[in-house]
């Protein structure tokens, strides 16, 4: 990759194949959906399938690598992964099943898209990530394709209450993506292992509290936990990788480009109909990629001295010495310190530029 390009590497892959894979889990769902499961009892399942898989990866990948690969999470990390897991396992679906009795799906549909808003909104006011004008109006363009994707007419109104529910989960998902930004550093399978697990408990418990649910045959729960450990958990380790290298506001961003490619992708393996709705959020979208992708954020910029641990290889930005337990190999994981240093280059909100900025 050139110079000109490489500050997007490795975030914004990482960031867009975090979306696919979510966005693929849309018409697969669908498939499921039709063969009889119920929705909350289904989202139960994938939760579970992503939480309960990434154990397994989890341990095996603990029995066979030599050195950890990933910073753990320590005692430290702990109240935020509290909150991350109360917020987007907890507070985040329980809203969500509230908004849904009184609200027609067209409007929830809608509704749903303020996740990629507060999540941006979350990042830029209360955690000071970097916006300039392109970056915005990319975001909103991304956005504004996605709400156009699942307008599905019908009634306009049911903005009451249960309206106020839905946005209240977006809100509280908003806010767990950018608690789980905090935890970037450390192990994103621990991170979205122990989310999936709380929210699939948390959705399996609610859809049984409901008394609605019939439980499925072994073959279709096997079904959504394969999704749902595909759509849900490698996704949302990609997602927690790319928080790492761009921030909560960018990678929200490119999120939302996962109900285009679930669209896309029921056009192609479904034989779905490629409508005029699709065709103007695919452009709203791309001008908003562009506008994302184009972005060369480049200033002189400070780093403070300090201390933390995560994996990284020996860039600029990670010139140290080793003590004689320190992993050997890159990338590898330690704890380490960082000199302090002023120099200039093009640059996300990572782990290593959460600076502020003059106007």
């Amino acid at each position: 990759m050139t110079d000109r390009f490489a500050h997007l590497w490795p975030g914004v892959p990482l960031a867009t194949a975090s979306a696919v894979l979510f966005g693929a889990s849309t018409p697969l769902a669908k498939l499921l959906l039709g063969a009889g499961v119920d929705p909350w009892l289904l989202a139960g399942l994938l939760y579970l399938g992503s939480g309960l898989g990434l154990a397994v990866v989890y341990l095996v990948r603990g029995a066979v690598a030599a050195s950890p690969l990933e910073a753990p999470l320590r005692r430290a990390d702990l109240p935020w992964l509290a909150l991350v897991v109360l917020a987007g396992g907890g507070v985040g679906p329980v809203l969500l099943m509230l908004g849904l009795r009184t609200t027609a799906a067209s409007t929830a549909a809608l509704l749903l898209n303020l996740e990629g808003l507060a999540t941006m909104a979350i990042a830029w006011l209360a955690f000071r990530e970097n916006v300039d004008r392109r970056v915005l109006i990319g975001a909103f363009a991304i956005l504004a394709g996605a709400a156009l994707l699942s307008w599905q007419g019908g009634p306009a109104g049911g903005l009451g209450w249960g309206a106020l529910a839905i946005a209240g989960a977006c809100l509280a998902w908003g806010l767990d993506n950018n608690l789980t930004r905090k935890l970037s550093a450390a192990d994103p399978l621990q991170i979205a292992m122990v989310k999936g697990v709380a929210a699939g408990v948390v959705n399996l418990g609610l859809a049984l509290i409901a008394g609605n649910a019939v439980l499925p045959t072994a073959g279709l729960a096997l079904a959504a936990g394969l999704v749902g450990l595909i759509g849900y958990g490698v996704s949302l380790v990609l997602f927690v990788l790319a928080l790492r290298h761009l921030g909560a506001a960018r990678t929200g961003a490119y999120f939302s480009t996962a109900p285009f490619i679930g669209a896309a992708l029921a056009v192609i393996a479904f034989g779905e109909a490629v409508t005029l709705q699709l065709a103007l959020a695919a452009g709203l979208m791309a001008v908003g990629l562009f506008l994302h992708l184009a972005e060369r954020h480049e200033h002189e910029h400070a780093h403070a001295a300090t201390e933390h641990e995560h994996r990284h290889a020996h860039d600029e930005h990670h010139r140290h010495d080793h003590a004689p337990g320190d992993p050997a190999g890159e990338p590898h994981t330690h704890r380490h310190r960082h000199a302090p240093v002023v120099h200039k280059h093009p640059h996300y909100p990572d782990l290593h530029h959460r600076h502020g900025h003059s106007h």
